[in-house]
């Protein structure tokens, strides 16, 4: 059984920075291509970054390009988010996604279809 847990959510003034945390159990993330998304409210999910299963590749919407890093540890089975410079419409609930078979998979990395596991979510909310 796979579980992805988010945290390090919170309220921040815009300008500020955050850093979510995506705790993975049931599988070891370093095997796994793994993303983030977020969903505000109305709105649908969209992608934000991803990291390929090697760890080699990282992809960003444009909208967070220079702004956020995706990054993980091994060591800690850990997911990281480093969102910096945030702006009002980063607002919205982050979830991190794992890709269960990242070997064979030819989705595109920022395709919500490519992942198979998903966390509860953990709110972001930027204040002008």
């Amino acid at each position: 059984q796979v579980q992805l847990v988010e945290s390090g959510g919170g309220l921040v003034q815009a300008g500020g920075s955050l850093r979510l945390s995506c705790a993975a159990s049931g599988r070891t993330v370093s095997n796994y291509a793994m993303g983030w998304f977020r969903q505000a409210p109305g709105k649908e999910r969209e992608f934000v970054a991803a990291i390929s299963r090697t760890g080699g590749s990282t992809y960003y919407a444009d909208s967070v390009k220079g702004r956020f890093t995706i990054s993980r540890d091994n060591a800690k089975n850990t997911l990281y988010l480093q969102m910096n410079s945030l702006k009002p419409e980063d607002t919205a609930v982050y979830y991190c996604a794992l890709d269960r078979d990242s070997l064979r998979n030819r989705a595109a990395y920022s395709s919500r279809t490519r992942y198979d596991y998903w966390g509860q979510g953990t709110q972001v909310t930027v204040s002008s």
